[in-house]
């Protein structure tokens, strides 16, 4: 993450914010699955196989809904050539928060939650190097992992301040989080409406950080 201009990293941050949002409002409308972290449907699926429930299967198919996002996106970026990857990712996150928010206000609520789902997979597409993943902007375990590894550093006498970013980075996802969470609670129709409406800002604002970068 490091690696990256103030800018990108600012991407970065208001996508994370956005996973967290999106998170927020899957759970709350799913009962308690998640649509951007998928160690914890792991989890809930490991469960549910033990306990031979229903909630097994429910947590599968969040888990290959995400996937599928990531092939996706990674597929539409490497077809895509009239614009920069990074543009073709994001727009299509926010196509698919679009087309949940449309599901969500026609009554459709199952397959709102799973676009919902594609488009936290497919967002991970939008920081990737040399067919990685350089900033997962949906989960936060490897980033909380980074950042005791740079307090660390600090402590031992390296930079003071590479572990900020990843700080910001959680604090983001948090923020999104709560906000999601309050606006859930405000009206359900509205929220997912609300993600799709930031990440279609987000297009333009990603479109004039890459104008100027190779593809």
């Amino acid at each position: 993450m490091i690696r990256y201009d103030r800018s990108f990293r600012s991407l970065a941050f208001c996508l994370a914010g956005l996973a967290g949002f999106v998170d927020a409002i899957g759970f709350l409308g799913s009962g308690g699955l998640f649509v951007s972290f998928m160690s914890g449907n792991s989890t809930r699926m490991a469960i549910g196989i033990a306990e031979a429930t229903s909630l097994a299967l429910a947590a599968a198919a969040l888990i290959a809904l995400y996937v599928a996002g990531v092939f996706l996106n990674i597929m539409a970026t490497a077809k895509i050539t009239v614009a920069h990857p990074k543009v073709v990712a994001i727009s299509g996150v926010a196509a698919l928060l679009v087309g949940a928010a449309c599901c969500k206000w026609a009554g459709f609520d199952v397959p709102a939650t799973g676009l919902l789902c594609v488009a936290m997979g497919a967002s991970n597409t939008i920081f990737r190097r040399d067919g990685e993943v350089s900033i997962g902007v949906t989960y936060m375990t490897g980033t909380l992992v980074k950042l005791g590894h740079k307090l660390a550093d600090a402590a031992l006498g390296g930079s003071r301040t590479a572990w900020v970013p990843y700080l910001l980075l959680w604090l983001a996802l948090v923020s999104g989080g709560i906000l999601g969470a309050a606006s859930y609670a405000w009206s359900q129709d509205a929220s997912v409406g609300f993600a799709a409406a930031f990440a279609l800002a987000l297009v333009p604002v990603t479109q004039r950080l890459t104008a100027n970068l190779a593809s």
